[in-house]
């Protein structure tokens, strides 16, 4: 069950979601960990149902606009998404070379410690802050807020020049995500 009080109640609608991973970790400033969460969308777009509208990779949090197509379920590709992208992503910080790779991993079995359902690390929260976007004012709005978000944290001046969003493909670019940019 969700840790918050946003459910999934169409497995079919227009979402907007928040996936983060435990203790706010900056995690993904590593380009290998980001090419797992692009590669794993892009996975889940070709073969698991999912419709991406838009995207944003942040250091410890991943934005989402998307819907499961009909005959598919968003839980279910969402499970699957965190599953193999948790599992991938340890791998590599208990293998690679890795500055903080101790104290990652200290905190991910901590985090994991309290869940019965994890074995030994739990890398994403429980939470998706899953909000739905029922008309197309509130999805043109998150579509902006997922896109904005590298810009209100300073790190690119226009949101077309931050490399893991699909701020890029709505800007005439090609981006890392197979995005839908019209519905």
């Amino acid at each position: 069950m969700s840790a918050d009080n946003y459910f999934i109640t169409d497995q079919n609608a227009v979402y907007f979601l928040t996936f983060t991973v435990e203790d706010w970790i900056d995690v993904f400033t590593r380009k290998e960990y980001k090419v797992v969460i692009a590669d794993s969308f892009n996975y889940c777009i070709e073969n698991k149902g999912l419709e991406v509208y838009a995207w944003c990779l942040m250091s410890n949090h991943v934005h989402l606009v998307c819907r499961a197509k009909e005959g598919f379920r968003i839980s279910d590709i969402i499970r699957d998404f965190k599953k193999f992208t948790a599992k991938s992503i340890l791998k590599m910080i208990e293998k690679e070379t890795e500055s903080r790779k101790e104290w990652m991993l200290y905190r991910f079995r901590y985090a994991g410690k309290f869940d019965n359902r994890v074995k030994t690390y739990k890398f994403w929260q429980e939470t998706n802050h899953a909000i739905l976007l029922d008309n197309s004012n509130l999805i043109d709005q998150r579509i902006n807020y997922t896109h904005e978000n590298p810009v209100r944290a300073m790190i690119v001046y226009r949101a077309e020049e931050y490399l893991y969003s699909s701020a890029r493909d709505y800007a005439g670019e090609k981006g890392f995500v197979h995005v839908r940019t019209t519905m």
